[in-house]
């Protein structure tokens, strides 16, 4: 609870090899009431993960996808009709924020309530092209160009390569040095905007005006045409800091590079600074490595739901058929056509 206010939290999970680290940093908030993870997956191995720890932190609530079908984030809306409590705040999480500044949750929480004329509020994200976008005009980073504010930017938002680069610069010059609130930059206001909700809050009185009910992309309903018909506008509390992993765009490289693993071994360092934050951090570990010990016979178990069959397109039956080397080649190319240098 925070001055009378439930205070909910969830995400659309999700996958255990972010959850890890994400999941800790819940848990042990005290004035988290609820954890919501909403299981939006067919992944056996994950969604025992999940069984578990709500089975260890009663704190945490699993949420069943309500139609009984998943399709990614096609399959994400219908868990907003939930998210319409009278005097409640809800803070969603993507599954892969894998670091928080210190009283993160209680920040946010207390900027949602002192700024209740925003739909949405989120923190300061590292890896969302918004975010970048005004760390750059803020002159909190020095890029090699001038990149516009744009959600789906083909640098700030697609290139893996870019990523990469501001991770460990985020990672190298003020994660490890402890030096993130050099970063800071304030309360910032939008609107009419679309932009990647990897970290947002909002009040459940609010969501309930329209039945929780999302049509289309949530992101685009919720970052930009919800506020836009009201009139209103959404907010960065530029004064918290979040790091979000990786778009789809970009996981390929920030994996081949272990940017996860850089983040984990500061995560591990961080929650076991004493033996309370150590003890929450070793038992979701256990569990991981539980469920990752019987990781195939996990695999093998039935789909609590329907699945969605995709069309297969001509790229992937081209894909298919096509010898590993010249795929190889290709891969080989593309990373040459792809620059580096973004970060000055």
């Amino acid at each position: 609870m925070y001055n009378n206010y439930k205070i909910v939290l969830n995400t659309a999970a999700g996958r255990r090899r972010y959850m890890q680290y994400l999941i800790p940093y819940i848990v042990s908030c005290s004035i988290v009431d609820r954890y919501d993870i909403w299981v939006n997956t067919h992944n056996g191995a994950d969604i025992e993960f999940f069984k578990q720890v709500a089975d260890r932190f009663p704190v945490v609530n699993l949420v069943w996808q309500p139609d009984g079908v998943v399709n990614g984030n096609a399959s994400i809306n219908a868990f907003y009709k939930d998210c319409t409590e009278s005097d409640t705040i809800y803070f969603k999480l993507d599954d892969d924020i894998v670091w928080m500044e210190p009283g993160l949750i209680e920040k946010m929480v207390k900027f949602r309530v002192d700024n209740p004329h925003y739909f949405l509020v989120s923190p300061l994200v590292i890896n969302n092209s918004l975010a970048t976008y005004l760390l750059e005009v803020e002159g909190k980073i020095r890029l090699d160009d001038y990149y516009n504010s744009y959600a789906s930017h083909p640098v700030l938002w697609q290139s893996g390569i870019f990523a990469q680069e501001l991770h460990e610069w985020f990672l190298d010059k003020y994660l490890k040095t402890g030096r993130w609130e050099e970063l800071h930059l304030g309360k910032k206001e939008m609107a009419m905007s679309r932009f990647s909700i990897n970290s947002v809050l909002w009040f459940g009185d609010e969501m309930r005006k329209f039945a929780g009910i999302v049509p289309g992309d949530d992101e685009e309903f919720l970052s930009c045409i919800y506020p836009t018909r009201q009139g209103v506008s959404n907010a960065w509390n530029g004064d918290a800091i979040v790091a979000h992993f990786a778009f789809f765009t970009q996981r390929e490289e920030l994996d081949k590079k272990g940017i996860l693993e850089k983040y984990g071994a500061v995560c591990a360092q961080q929650w076991h600074e004493n033996e309370t934050s150590a003890a929450v951090y070793d038992a979701v570990q256990a569990i991981l490595k539980k469920i990752n010990a019987n990781e195939a016979e996990l695999m093998t178990r039935k789909s609590p739901y329907k699945r969605v069959l995709k069309p297969i397109t001509m790229r992937q039956r081209v894909k298919k058929l096509m010898p590993k080397i010249v795929l190889d080649l290709k891969m080989f190319f593309d990373g040459r056509k792809e620059r580096s240098g973004f970060i000055c």
